[in-house]
Formats: structure tokens, sequence, C-alpha cells
């Protein structure tokens, strides 16, 4: 069998009928359960209206590779996670494309215990082992089991013990699905705080899921993306407002007014929550803006530690560190009370224990954002991306304070710093940076790349 250019560096991801279809799921269903020895699997899907087809098949060859598989039906992708340490399954499969284009679609897999696969991992010998295609049928077939409202009213439980539900106070939430497949986890979530006692108030916008994403592609991290959301905040009068991509692993919140707030500083905003309560724990972090969770995690006493950019990544590094949370800049936040994975829904309800402890989302970041202020990340499409990030090195390597090589470049010009990525998969230059006090310096600072990566 040809190669298999589905496979990234740490899930499955590719075009629909070119990278990916439904013979190509079976072959890597069989390859997973081959290389993990797994018994038993839990599976899940996205909305898309492809997933339900892929799904079947993967389920198909795990049932021919003797697997019992356990079906959460639609969920997101963390609900998977979660599912396969609360019934100690071998692993797990999502068919999700999150927020990729609509002709696209996927998988996100996990070994036992939740723990994340790579290359080194098991996700090389899945793919040599699907590239193959040499399977012989289990003699006694698997089969499979509708775990679905299980599994989601233990995951509703064990996301909502990290609020302090008697804490809520009678703030307005609005929640923006996108047509993905947030919405009903999201209410499951609300009918128990309801039940629980607290006094949320919530306003729905694009709730339902829907295959066609009338709105678009949920990605609010494309600022063309917001103003839906930040619309809508305003109109309903909201305290705060979320916004999730397709699977809601990843969540965005937009303050009282409508303003969106950069990752970053919901990094740091988590940090600090959870060194509150534990003030010598370590937390993770990404290292394209760093300084803003560098500065809250020293003040509080805890420990900052620095892993490369991506989900298989940060996983290994929070089990590594037995850190109690990592957060990236790009929405993604991880928490070692859960199983060590990443979740779109628990940071929304510690935003809304916070705001309702402190007051305003605006104002709980207001500071750090004029101390640390930031650029978010600028995108630039270049026809020689080598050259372009060589002529960057050239410039300021020799002002730099630090070069730090673990994720792209980082160069530290004391007052300022900016981190610079190239895409692995189109000729893409990835800019962010951040400064001391000074907003200024960021203008600057973009511009002053820009020239040079331009030419």
């Amino acid at each position: 069998m040809s190669g298999l250019s589905c496979f990234t560096a740490y899930d499955i991801r590719g075009r629909l009928g070119v990278d990916l279809d439904e013979a190509i799921a079976y072959r890597i269903a069989r390859g997973f359960a081959q290389t993990l020895n797994a018994r038993t699997v839990v599976i899940g899907r996205d909305i898309r209206a492809s997933s339900e087809g892929l799904a079947k098949s993967v389920t198909r060859g795990l049932i021919d590779q003797g697997c019992k598989v356990l079906d959460l039906g639609l969920c997101g992708t963390e609900e998977m996670y979660f599912a396969v340490s609360h019934f100690g399954a071998d692993g797990g499969i999502c068919v999700t494309a999150s927020h990729n284009p609509m002709d696209y679609n996927g998988m996100k897999m996990v070994r036992a215990g939740s723990a994340p696969l790579d290359a080194a991992t098991g996700l090389a010998r899945i793919r040599e082992s699907a590239e193959a295609d040499a399977f012989q049928d289990n003699a006694t077939p698997g089969s499979v089991v509708n775990v679905s409202d299980e599994a989601r009213t233990a995951y509703v439980a064990r996301v909502c013990q990290f609020v302090d539900i008697t804490a809520l106070k009678p703030i307005k939430v609005l929640v923006n699905a996108g047509h993905g497949t947030a919405g009903p986890t999201f209410d499951a979530i609300a009918d128990y705080l309801s039940t629980s006692g607290a006094p949320l108030a919530f306003e729905r916008i694009f709730h339902e899921p829907d295959g066609t994403f009338p709105q678009g592609i949920p990605n609010p991290l494309l600022a063309e993306n917001r103003p839906a959301t930040a619309q809508a905040v305003r109109d309903a009068g909201a305290d705060f407002g979320v916004a999730w991509d397709g699977d809601f692993d990843r969540c965005f919140f937009f303050d009282h007014a409508g303003t969106f707030i950069d990752g970053e500083y919901v990094v740091g905003l988590l940090a600090e929550a959870f060194l509150a309560k534990d003030p010598a724990a370590t937390v993770i972090h990404d290292p394209r803006i760093i300084w803003n969770t560098q500065d809250i995690v020293s003040k509080a006493g805890g420990r900052a530690v620095q892993s490369r950019t991506g989900h298989a990544f940060i996983k290994h590094a929070m089990r590594d560190e037995n850190a109690v949370y990592g957060g990236e800049m790009s929405a993604h936040h991880y928490f070692r009370d859960f199983v060590f994975c990443d979740s779109g829904m628990i940071p929304w309800l510690l935003v809304a224990e916070l705001v309702c402890r402190h007051g305003p989302l605006a104002d709980l970041v207001a500071d750090r954002k004029a101390a640390f202020p930031s650029s978010g990340e600028i995108n630039f499409t270049l026809d020689d991306p080598k050259a372009a990030i060589a002529r960057v090195r050239t410039e300021f390597a020799p002002k730099a304070r630090a070069i730090d090589e673990m994720d792209g470049s980082s160069f530290d010009l004391g007052e300022w710093r900016f981190n610079l990525r190239s895409s692995n998969t189109e000729p893409v230059v990835r800019l962010n940076v951040e400064a001391h006090d000074d907003r200024m310096l960021v203008v600057d600072g973009v511009e002053h790349v820009k020239r040079i990566l331009l030419g």
C-alpha cells in the first residue's frame, strides 16, 4: 500500500478523498488496535457530515481486531480523553477535524491512561501497520456498546468539580458554539449547575450542531470570526462571552464590552487561580508569548516550565513535571486533574468563578495587558520562509540578550522579545511580539521584523 499522507506529528488530518477516506480510516483503526494491543477502545465523533461514516469505518476496523468499542457518539475530543481513563480503556479515537476547512477530517488518538500518542509512543508504528494493510481478522470479533449517557454524566460531574459552585453568583454568560459540537455538552453542564443551585444565566447563539457550519468553520482564533460573538455579548448585556472551535478543545473569551481577550492573558489568569490554591505548583507554557505567565507564576511562588507548542508536547511536559495546569496562547488549556489533558469547558467555569469572586473579566486582565503588551500571532505568507528567517537572524542575533530555539526562534532584546516560527505545512511564518510596559515597543518591533521578513 502507498504511504498515508494524513499522519501528522501527533494526529490524523487530511483532505477527504485525497488524504483520508473510509477505507483508510478502517486501516488506521486496525493499526491502532494492533499496535497498542488494545482490547477496549473508546470512540467519538464531531458533527461534520463525513464524521459519522468515518467513525463507522473506525468501529468496524476495531471490531475486526477483536476490540470492545465504547461508543460516545457525538462528543467533544475532551470527552473521549476523559472516557478512556474513566472506563479504563486501552485507548481512544475521536473523529474530528476541529477548525480545519470543510473538505478535511481527521482523528485525535490517545493511549491507555489518556496519554498522548506521537511518533515515539506508537503513532509511527500505527502508520506502518496501516500502510502495510496486512491484518488477519480476529477469531472472536469485537462488539460495540453505547456508553454516551454514562460517559457524559461522569464527564460533566468531573468538570464541574473544578469550581466552587457555592461561589457562583447571578451573572450572565454569552456562549457561541459556532454550530460545532459544543452545544449539547454545554447544555448538560448548564443543567448540572442549575440543579446544583448555581444562579448563572446563559445566552446561546449558533448553538445547534450543524455539520454544514452556516456561520463558517468555528475558529474564534481568526479575527474575522470574532465580531458576531462580540456583538452578541453587548446585545445580551452579558458579563463575559465564550466561543469554541469545532470540537471545543479550545475556548476563547470576550469581556463585557465584547473585547477579545488574547490567549496569553487567559493562561496567566488561570495559572494565578491554581497557584492561589497551590503556591508551589508547576505551570507549563508554550514559547511564543511568555513574560506575563512567567511573571505571574514567579510572584505566586510557583514554577514555570516552557514546552514546545502542540498538545502532545504539552501533555508530555505536564506528566513529566506533574504540573497542575498548562496553557498555550492558542487557547488550549491543560489540567492535571483532568487526566493531564486539554479542555474547552473547564476554563469558562473557572473564569465564571473568578468573575463572581473578583469582578469583571476586563478588570482581571487590564493590569497584565498594560504590564506585558503583546501583538497576537501575525502570519506572513512568503515565497522563501527559510531565507526570510535567515535575514531576521542576521539582523537580531548580534543584538539579542538571549536566543531560544526550543520552538522556532525567540529573540530576547531586553525590553521586548519576539518568537518566529515557520509552518510545517505551508509557506507561512508566524510572528509573536511582546514587551515590558510599553505598547509602542510591540508596534515598532512588529514593523521592524516585518520589514526584514518581507525583504
